[in-house]
């Protein structure tokens, strides 16, 4: 199910490209198009001496396929899709608008790329072309050497008994391989993995007489680069308790491993987000490079990634495929393992883990029906009555909401006023409310507002301070000055200089622990009553209720639906109709992408 995401145009729209003539001006004045793709396809149409209108238009929805994530464009189904929801435009002919576009001076002059079917903007081919070329040119290299007796002794030690079976299984997988991906849903075990074959490794280059591994560990967000830190460091601490005294110094070292932010692992330039001072000509210096989260990797950052890597070292990129995808052009992580999956020969061995150890048997189920795209299973999940799973059909949320979220509300702002930061924190999470937008009656902006004012009319108090004694803060930016970072949570607390004087404080809460600012010091913070899905990525609450959009949202896909569930750690809460929930259960994040394709075995 494809539904073709248009803007509503409103008066003085910048995304208006004013006295546009024929088919561009049509499909920007019906909200297909916006200025910036009408304008970026003159220009080339311009420099390139293309006169053939659909051409032109096909470097448009080109354009256009790159701003909602995709790296090329399918002329064929965009037209098929566009003339069944927009039936009054002038779409070309599905049959013969690609042939039209190969046969193109935009084509000819390299400016657009027709190729697997699709059309590519140039510089997005050479990416996808670039990233096969190289995962294969690493998959020709020999196997790394490995010490069968010392890796055979760490996976019985690290990975005991039946319980770490798949787990071991895929550190051995991951300890063979020059490129690997480990994937799995939330509770797989992932970073128990991942710690064990980081020790595994740096205990083969021990045994081969070698220095210390010099080691990558990033992340795409420097929040998700703190939580993997904490995470690996936990699961090392396991791991210590089991390593014998001759090799405990050696899986001690893993903890001064610092991770950070890919852009910073790189070599983040001033000025550019998509060239660093990592290349083929600075190679990183690492032996093994590490990307956790790796499914919110952009095509762009994957080639850097791969072109800046040293031939023999070793990267393991860990993640969900199943989840939401990166916020630029690409679905690499999910493009790797599909095509991992069908190649008779793959570039990168695949580990997939898929035993649930985290929450219980209903949400697991939920999770596993989406995950596979079963609506049947997943009405079925949602209607077994279980504490851990709560289904809210009806159409109006606000009977619902209201009483969890002024209970919640009231709950931080009690402990806040009495300046128990830690009651206040541990309140704010045990309940996340999830939405998919962030404006609109299904908004995080409504949601929040609402919330204020019904704690407004439960205790009398106004709250026309931005940062009031009580207000739940969300960062939504890296201030690498105070060290707060983007996705962090906190509440505004009462509490009294050393003299007693009454001051407020901002108690943020990020992977290391909790940490007091005074509220002046916190740049990008927004309330968090309500928070996106994609802003929840990579972290978790005890309860968890899921606001589902209507139907004909463009962001209802089953990948956020999956990812809001998987937040959970002991009950969920969905409040959506049920044809609703089928809508999100059929319709995929469709990012066209040759990708998969090379992977399995097509000629580049």
């Amino acid at each position: 199910m494809t539904i073709l995401e248009v803007f509503e145009p409103v008066e003085h729209d910048r995304r208006l490209a004013v006295d546009t003539p024929g088919a561009l001006g049509e499909l920007n004045r019906a909200g297909v198009l916006t200025a910036a793709d009408v304008h970026l396809a003159r220009t080339l149409a311009r420099v390139c001496g293309e006169h053939d209108e659909d051409a032109v238009l096909a470097a448009a929805v080109a354009t256009r396929a790159v701003r909602s994530g995709s790296v090329a464009v399918d002329l064929a189904d965009l037209a098929t899709t566009g003339a069944e929801t927009l039936p009054g435009l002038p779409w070309p002919s599905p049959d013969a608008w690609t042939e039209a576009v190969a046969a193109s001076e935009l084509a000819r002059s390299g400016a657009l790329v027709v190729d697997q079917g699709l059309v590519y903007l140039q510089r997005y081919h050479h990416q996808e072309v670039q990233v096969v070329e190289d995962l294969r040119a690493r998959a020709a290299l020999p196997a790394p050497a490995v010490d069968e007796q010392v890796l055979a002794a760490g996976l019985t030690r690290i990975f005991p008994g039946e319980g770490y079976a798949e787990q071991r299984a895929a550190a051995e997988v991951v300890a063979r391989s020059r490129t690997s991906v480990i994937t799995g849903g939330p509770g797989t075990g992932k970073t128990t993995t991942v710690a064990g074959v980081l020790a595994l490794l740096a205990e083969q280059a021990h045994a081969a007489g070698e220095r210390p591994l010099r080691i990558g560990l990033a992340a795409p967000t420097g929040k998700a680069a703190a939580r993997v830190r904490v995470a690996v460091n936990g699961a090392l601490d396991e791991i210590l308790r089991r390593t014998p005294d001759d090799t405990r110094t050696v899986v001690e070292r893993l903890r001064e491993v610092e991770p950070s932010t890919l852009h910073r692992l790189l070599g983040w330039r001033p000025g550019s987000r998509s060239r660093f001072r990592h290349h083929r000509g600075n190679r990183l210096p690492h032996d093994v490079v590490l990307v956790d989260e790796a499914s919110m990797v952009s095509l762009t950052h994957m080639a850097r990634l791969l072109e800046a890597l040293r031939p023999q070292a070793r990267l393991i990129l860990v993640g969900d495929a199943d989840q939401l995808v990166s916020v630029d052009a690409g679905a690499v992580l999910a493009d790797l393992v599909a095509g991992a999956e069908v190649a008779a020969d793959p570039p990168v061995a695949l580990a997939r883990l898929r035993t649930v150890h985290r929450f219980g048997e209903t949400i697991g189920a939920l999770a596993e029906a989406l995950r596979v795209g079963d609506a049947d299973a997943v009405v079925a999940a949602l209607s077994a009555g279980s504490d851990e799973v709560q289904w809210v059909p009806g159409e109006d949320p606000v009977t619902t909401l209201r009483p969890l979220l002024t209970q919640q509300a009231y709950r931080v702002l009690t402990a806040a006023r009495d300046g128990d930061a830690e009651g206040a924190l541990t309140a704010l999470g045990d309940h996340r409310l999830l939405c998919a937008h962030r404006t609109g009656p299904h908004g995080v902006r409504t949601w929040n507002q609402l919330t204020e004012t019904w704690l407004t009319e439960e205790t009398g108090l106004t709250f026309y301070d931005q940062m009031y004694v009580g207000r739940p803060l969300l960062v939504t930016a890296n201030d690498y000055a105070t060290g707060v970072l983007n996705g962090d949570t906190g509440v505004v607390v009462a509490s009294r200089t050393s003299e007693g004087t009454p001051v407020r404080m901002a108690v943020v809460e990020g992977a290391t622990g909790s940490t007091r600012f005074a509220p002046s010091r916190l740049g990008d913070v927004e309330t968090m009553h309500a928070m996106t899905i994609h802003k929840a990525q990579g972290s978790q609450a005890r309860e968890i209720t899921v606001l589902l959009p209507q139907a004909d949202s463009p962001l209802l896909t089953r990948e956020l639906f999956y990812t809001a569930v998987t937040r959970a750690e002991e009950t969920v809460r969905v409040v959506a109709p049920e044809e609703v929930v089928r809508a999100a259960v059929d319709r995929r994040v469709v990012r066209a992408s040759g990708l998969r394709q090379r992977l399995a075995g097509s000629p580049i």
